[in-house]
């Protein structure tokens, strides 16, 4: 089926580069800009980023590493903020 008419990309070819991109680099997290640049294209008009999306919800490999889940909960302190931010400094 193709999802992206303005590319020609088909579900298979997003799956391939999924696949491929999840063997070459297990700790890879996988984004929509990261496949069109697996396959040499880039994205045009947005239109089938809904199905672009859906498709690549499908495949298995897509799944993010155990460690690099939930990294916006860690690190907050009992005030709120985040460990190790920095504050900036406007010069007057």
């Amino acid at each position: 089926m193709i999802v992206c008419h303005c590319m020609g990309i088909s579900d298979r070819d997003i799956h391939a580069a999924i696949d491929w991109m999840r063997h070459s680099d297990p700790q890879t997290i996988i984004t929509p800009g990261k496949i069109y640049h697996a396959l040499g294209k880039a994205a045009d008009c947005g239109g089938c980023m809904p199905l672009f999306l859906q498709t690549m919800r499908r495949n298995d490999n897509l799944e993010v590493p155990m460690h690099l889940r939930d990294l916006r909960g860690r690190g907050k302190t009992q005030e709120g903020g985040y460990e190790g931010r920095r504050e900036s400094h406007r010069v007057p």
